[in-house]
């Protein structure tokens, strides 16, 4: 389930949190530019997946790589050793991850909430970031929020605020972590129809976890299933989500719907 092109690389990726695995020998890879959405049941180990690209979790063993390069580990003397903090930094500039809760600094007003990374991570002019802040807030629907504090705003547009925030990085990969669970049926899908404006309109690579099966269907490139730490089950999302072969899979589909 790996090319050679991929730019995300699991390579039998182990990881356990006391007795518990997590994830089990997991291979997997996705391209540049490629829009992968994961599903499953709770604790099947989709989030740890996206908490290790953001060197938040370590795995027990295998290799993960971002563009060729491992992200645990660096070359030293022609031998791969255990990653420092100025390498880690280096992978993490490539990488964003959207939470499921906004985490908006409250004492900022919008814009200086989406320029401060830019300004102070790329170290890019107070002009500059304050420019693509602007356009990035225009994209997710919020031109007239630029000088609202955190607490003025609804949850989907704190959210949406969160998005811009992430963006304004200009990451290679884009995490999104159950973005909108936090949020009534409303407010959901005015998140995901920014999502949708931004997979429509930059080339960043989507890395999703959500629960939002029609809005998988419409982004996604491919879906994965997991399922105690495994992939059980991936395809097209048309295919996976309409036709699944895999009972367990079937089996979680309808508890979504249900649960919709």
């Amino acid at each position: 389930m790996t090319s050679e092109h991929d730019q995300i690389v699991f390579r039998a990726v182990t990881t356990k949190f006391g007795d518990t695995v997590v994830l089990d020998d997991l291979t997997f890879g996705v391209g540049a530019g490629e829009r992968v959405t994961l599903i499953g049941p709770s604790g099947s180990g989709k989030t740890t997946i996206l908490r290790m690209l953001m060197t938040l979790v370590r795995p027990d063993d295998g290799m993960i790589t971002i563009d060729g390069d491992p992200l645990f580990h660096e070359q030293r003397n022609g031998s791969l050793i255990p990653a420092g903090e100025q390498h880690l930094r280096a992978m993490r500039r490539k990488i964003t991850m959207v939470f499921q809760q906004y985490n908006l600094f409250p004492n900022m007003r919008v814009l200086r909430n989406v320029t401060e990374a830019p300004v102070h991570v790329l170290g890019l002019g107070k002009d500059e970031a304050e420019t693509r802040a602007r356009e990035l807030l225009e994209l997710v629907g919020l031109s007239d929020k630029l000088d609202a504090y955190p607490s003025h705003l609804s949850g989907g547009q704190q959210q949406r605020v969160a998005i811009a925030r992430a963006l304004a990085v200009r990451p290679e990969v884009l995490l999104l972590d159950e973005v909108t669970s936090a949020l009534d049926p409303e407010l959901a899908a005015e998140v995901l129809d920014v999502l949708r404006d931004v997979a429509k309109s930059t080339e960043v690579t989507m890395l999703c976890v959500t629960h939002a099966m029609k809005f998988a269907k419409d982004v996604s490139d491919r879906v994965l299933m997991f399922c105690d730490g495994r992939i059980i089950e991936s395809g097209p999302p048309a295919e996976l989500l309409e036709a699944p072969s895999h009972e367990r899979t079937r089996r979680f589909l309808h508890s979504v719907l249900d649960e919709s």
